[in-house]
């Protein structure tokens, strides 16, 4: 939950930096978590426009995290359009999510594996 407040408070929509992988996808688990309650809580009340709310709501801090995901294996946040390339697109973007770190500075900053 730390990682999601994280994203959500201090880097609402901070483009700029570097984020780890553990940083992106705790972001991700908490997403998914939420978005499943919050849709079983909709679907049962009758609201389910309660999950496109959330969506929303979550979609700037989203782009950010990704954004600086990308940033952190060398690439450009440009790279989040990769997405719209049908089948093979979203699995690069996977495979660039999976990825490890940059071990040295980039043109983002340091590494956030060895910042303090």
């Amino acid at each position: 939950m730390e990682w999601w407040l994280l994203c959500v408070r201090n880097k609402y929509a901070d483009f700029s930096g570097r984020a780890r992988r553990k940083e992106y996808w705790m972001y991700f688990l908490v997403n998914c978590i939420l978005f499943f309650i919050v849709g079983f809580i909709g679907g049962f009340l009758g609201f389910p426009f309660l999950v496109g709310i959330l969506c929303l709501a979550l979609l700037v801090p989203s782009l950010a995290v990704g954004v600086r995901r990308l940033h952190d294996v060398g690439k450009s946040g440009w790279w989040l359009l990769v997405n719209l390339v049908p089948l093979l697109g979203p699995l690069y973007f996977l495979y660039l999510m999976v990825k490890d770190s940059q071990p040295d500075t980039n043109e983002w900053g340091q590494n956030p594996k060895f910042v303090m």
